[in-house]
């Protein structure tokens, strides 16, 4: 990774002027500092005397862990020493949150376990954000956190927090280290957890006594998890009964969770999905696991999903649910979700199975297992001549395809339309990119108008919807994925939450791109306070238009970075591709929206799918008769 010079911004500044203006003069000597070089793991073969201290950084170079996110505090101190001295990078965040957002970040971009480190007390609480939004979204994160020393426990002592407690509902489990001999072991379950089964966050919090204490420590340790047996393999009668159900359906449907990406099973969705020509629906979280661009590809499912996939769920016969979870996002009002579909339903949580939904189906198992099995007991039903011809159900998902595709007016009173900016985003940056989105009415116009054509390319938060979450978790990507174009969709108002993160990012020497989509206002509060709350704008104006408070060029030049603004469409390519051109420092442009700009189509909460909005004042219509 490159840490950018005062001079390099300097450059990277003049060179983004110079791209979207040719009368600006660049610099051509200007200097570029060395990348730093790769440092090598070190495996300890024989055991050693170490403090407990010591014993968690050693267990952190077995472990192959490369990076970590954290920042220091009492507590966790005698953990920094060691770490000096480590093969394990050290990124110093400006807040716990952006720790935590950035591991996961690094998790969801590269498939290995993120790591987060705070102090006791406030430190760890600060955590919590990040840990649960991991929870949610099935990520494999380990956060480790200091703790005041045993005899301090229970005592209320400074900087004291019952983190165990605190993250019990929102991890997958969680570790208090009793003694220091225990400290490889509990790294090592700690891992094993957090990437085995379904993925989630663990907490190991760690005594400052425990930390000072004297040990020896040995790799590799023996894990102890009894009972802890996660099923892999889809039981086969499960299997060749779904296969039955697809041979046999007439409108079924592959509705696709995140599940899938985490068990790295795109390649065979896809040829499952083309063997069977079923028609395939990917949630938010799975955005990539299919090609947006392939025929038998409806889109996104729910609130804001297009209206053949929200359609082609809420009339379907049969549903193949892979590594879903039957959210409250997708289904609407459940009591009236698909009232007409068998389901089958794949999951390698078995707690997720028929907790929303009644299945018909049930199967455990890991989703490429599931998928791999599945590809040959339809094999066999085919082989059989057992197939049923889908070609009413196409003809009736093609037609609402081209009566209701995706798009979006351009603002009335000439102002920049933010699904534009977002769409030309998409097409300049190009597939490859990894895009990381806030929460909002930007996360949603990510979701719609960029074409994601392969896996691992949308990060976002899904299940908690955390406003805050782009910019570090944007960070944790591309120090993950450093050759990898890394831009982040935020909006004015998730900004402004961890934008502090930039400063990082700068020193560090992490080149990501920003897109602020900046319309003034908490852009979805706002939407639903125009359709809900009869235009009563009640606390959503951030100033971010009327004051240019704070000015975003401004904020992100003191922040490290390369400021740039774009207010018109005809600025919007080589705004655009001036960012493109700066690989040595974090750039961020304020891209000045509109404000009246809503995402559509729209399922409004509470309601069924069958009242979805494809417009404002516009409803689908749809021919009963054809199903």
């Amino acid at each position: 990774m490159t840490r950018p010079t005062p001079e390099t911004l300097a450059h990277s500044a003049r060179r983004a002027r110079a791209a979207a203006d040719p009368t600006v003069d660049v610099d051509p000597a200007a200097a570029r500092p060395a990348a730093t070089p790769a440092v090598p793991v070190v495996r300890p073969s024989a055991p050693a005397q170490v403090t407990g201290a010591g014993s968690l950084v050693r267990s952190l170079e077995a472990l192959d862990v490369d990076v970590v996110f954290g920042i220091p505090g009492g507590a966790i101190l005698p953990a920094y020493d060691p770490l000096y001295d480590s093969s394990v990078r050290h990124i110093l965040v400006r807040h716990e949150q952006g720790a935590g957002h950035a591991a996961t970040g690094y998790a969801q971009a590269t498939g290995k376990v993120g790591v987060c480190i705070a102090t006791s007390g406030p430190g760890a609480t600060n955590l919590v954000t990040p840990i649960a939004d991991a929870y949610m979204d099935s990520v494999a994160m380990v956060a480790i956190t200091g703790q005041v020393a045993r005899p301090m426990i229970g005592t209320d002592a400074f900087q004291e927090a019952d983190i165990q407690g605190i993250t019990l509902p929102i991890t997958k489990h969680n570790f208090l280290v009793q003694n220091a001999e225990e400290i490889p072991q509990v790294l090592a379950e700690a891992f094993h957890l957090a990437s085995t089964g379904r993925p989630g966050p663990v907490l190991v919090d760690i005594p400052k006594d425990v930390l000072q204490a004297s040990t020896t420590f040995t790799w590799p340790p023996t894990l102890g998890l009894p009972g802890y047996r996660p099923t892999l393999h889809p039981h086969g009668k499960q299997i060749r009964e779904a296969a039955r159900l697809m041979a046999a359906a007439r409108r079924p449907v592959l509705y696709v969770g995140g599940g899938v990406l985490k068990a790295g099973a795109t390649d065979g969705l896809r040829q499952l999905a083309e063997l069977t020509g079923i028609p395939v629906i990917t949630t938010l979280m799975a955005l990539g696991a299919f090609p947006d661009s392939h025929r038998q590809h409806l889109g996104m499912p729910g609130m804001h999903g297009t209206v053949a996939a929200v359609y082609g769920l809420q009339k379907s016969d049969l549903i193949v649910a892979l590594g879903a979870r039957f959210d409250d996002r997708v289904t609407g009002r459940l009591d009236s979700f698909a009232p007409d579909a068998t389901v089958v339903h794949a999951d390698i949580d078995p707690a997720e199975i028929g907790k929303n939904r009644h299945v018909d189906v049930p199967i455990v198992g890991d989703a490429k297992h599931v998928i791999d099995e599945l590809i040959a007991a339809v094999t066999v039903e085919r082989s059989a001549g057992r197939v049923t011809d889908l070609g009413d159900w196409w003809t009736q998902l093609d037609d609402l395809r081209d009566r209701y595709p995706l798009g979006y007016d351009e603002p009335s009173d000439g102002t920049l339309s933010p699904q534009y900016v977002i769409k030309r985003l998409g097409e300049i940056a190009g597939p490859d990119t990894i895009f990381v989105a806030g929460v909002g009415q930007h996360q949603m116009w990510a979701s719609q108008f960029i074409s994601y054509e392969k896996p691992y390319t949308w990060l976002n938060s899904g299940g908690l919807g955390t406003m805050g979450y782009a910019v570090p978790a944007a960070m944790g990507a591309k120090v993950g994925k450093p050759d990898t174009v890394v831009w982040a969709v935020d909006g004015d108002g998730c900004f402004q939450m961890t934008n502090q993160e930039l400063a990082t990012c700068a020193l560090e020497g992490i080149p990501v791109k920003i897109a602020v989509i900046n319309n003034g206002n908490l852009g979805m509060v706002r939407q639903w306070q125009t359709l809900f709350y009869n235009e009563r704008y009640s606390n959503t104006d951030l100033g971010t238009h009327k004051h240019r408070i704070p000015d975003f060029v401004k904020l992100a030049e003191a922040l490290g970075c390369v400021g740039l603004r774009c207010e018109n469409a005809d600025d919007v390519d080589k705004t655009i591709a001036a960012a493109m051109e700066i690989n040595d420092a974090p750039v961020v442009i304020d891209f000045v929206v509109g404000k009246d700009a809503m995402v559509w189509p729209m399922v409004a909460a509470g309601t069924s799918n069958d009242e979805i909005m494809f417009a404002r004042g516009v409803r689908p219509t749809f021919d009963e008769d054809d199903i």
